[in-house]
């Protein structure tokens, strides 16, 4: 531990030192071949781990937009919410009107027709916007909600890339050849994950 702290080193961090510094070990026994494959899953997972962080941040970028959109839905359905209610207010003031039209002498009763009338359009128009506002509300919710799911797409990807990586490093340590088969399989199903969360499946 230095002054500064500590550095918890990543399945990555361990299979890249093992390559640079432990990689020779059995070179006695492997020979080329070995450097080989050494070089090999060193490269490769380094490769692994810059498409595993750019899967990473795209997950942490649609978890943010997901939540920025649900804001949104949550902003025009109190909106909506508000117009309902200003709509609800019109009607009582029409009710009013109507009930004060029919107990109105007649001279007054076009007075309060055209109360009545008024409050008729204007609640046409509020129901409009409150309409306008619950859609929009709902677009938000879908958006959201299509955000997440490719947010879990991305999130899968970069675990199974992670466990390629994890492979990587015991492959290096054990030289087993099928430990090596399946971290590429591994990796392979990382990427074809990522594919589906680029496509929104």
């Amino acid at each position: 531990m230095s002054s500064d702290g500590f550095h918890v080193h990543g399945p990555h961090d361990h299979a890249l030192e093992h390559a640079a510094q432990g990689g020779h070990a059995n070179d006695g026994e492997h020979g080329g071949h070995g450097d080989a494959m050494v070089n090999q899953i060193a490269m490769f997972t380094a490769v692994l781990a810059t498409v595993g962080a750019i899967f990473s941040y795209m997950g942490g970028l649609t978890q943010a937009n997901s939540t920025i959109a649900k804001n949104d839905a949550a902003i025009q359905k109190t909106a909506a919410s508000n117009q309902w209610n200003y709509y609800q207010a019109k009607s009582t003031k029409q009710a009013l009107a109507e009930m004060a039209r029919d107990l109105a002498p007649a001279d007054k009763k076009e007075a309060y027709q055209a109360k009545v009338d008024r409050y008729e359009k204007e609640k046409a128009d509020i129901k409009v916007k409150a309409e306008a506002l619950e859609e929009k509300s709902h677009e938000f919710d879908e958006q959201s909600e299509a955000d997440m799911h490719q947010h879990h797409r991305w999130a899968q990807a970069t675990t199974v890339l992670q466990v390629a990586i994890a492979l990587a490093a015991i492959s290096l340590l054990t030289r087993k050849r099928w430990l090596e088969y399946a971290m590429f399989g591994t990796a392979g199903v990382g990427v074809l994950v990522g594919v589906a969360a680029v496509m929104h499946l």
